[in-house]
């Protein structure tokens, strides 16, 4: 089931010069009509599995994995929230690699892009900073166990780095349970249908 297919039709008043005339119409396709969940089944976690992108994945075959058809592939970036495959979709390494080099250049895919804290605990084991907090470069806490000492729990994250916790952000996404696919399905031509009206 193509997603082009389920959009509307309307009729759009011809705009080739072979038209006779202001009545003269053309059936088109509506391609402003969104479909999107609703915000609030994105937190119902029975509807969705969580599924992590494998290295060269595509949405088309992980439609065919998940669906059994590789042309539901818009079902897949639709209950993931995906707008923009070319921003949202993880990359492959390569071409990840790729996207850096052109991004940031060769030498500065190694400079800083920001710095994290390390995690601390104290002596009992107990935790003092959690790691992965965004920080400035000169960011310090007490000591544990040491009156008056400083500590600097901060490491540099480089371009490289950042974007490869991106793309590994990006690989984890929310799919819709097959069991629940046909029902969407049956709603979206519902929702996709003009009712009739007088204009």
């Amino acid at each position: 089931m193509s997603y082009f297919r389920e959009l509307p039709n309307f009729e759009y008043q011809s705009p080739f010069a072979s038209s006779t005339g202001a009545s003269e119409y053309v059936i088109v396709k509506n391609v402003f009509r969104r479909m999107k969940l609703r915000d609030d089944l994105k937190n119902v976690f029975t509807l969705f599995n969580k599924r992590f992108i494998e290295e060269g994945e595509r949405p088309d075959t992980v439609a065919e994995i998940e669906y059994g058809k590789s042309d539901l592939d818009w079902v897949v970036l639709l209950s993931a929230g995906i707008i923009n495959v070319r921003n949202e979709w993880p990359l492959s390494s390569r071409d990840l690699y790729n996207y850096v080099i052109e991004k940031y250049g060769l030498t500065e895919k190694d400079f800083v892009h920001h710095y994290e804290t390390k995690e601390v605990k104290d002596s009992q084991n107990r935790l003092i900073l959690p790691k992965g907090k965004v920080v400035d470069s000169n960011f310090t806490i007490p000591k544990p166990g040491q009156p008056g000492a400083t500590l600097n729990p901060v490491v540099g994250i480089s371009n490289y780095e950042y974007e490869v916790k991106e793309n590994i952000r990006k690989s984890t996404i929310s799919i819709l349970r097959r069991s629940y696919l046909q029902q969407f399905l049956n709603d979206m031509k519902k929702e996709m249908t003009y009712k009739r009206s007088s204009q």
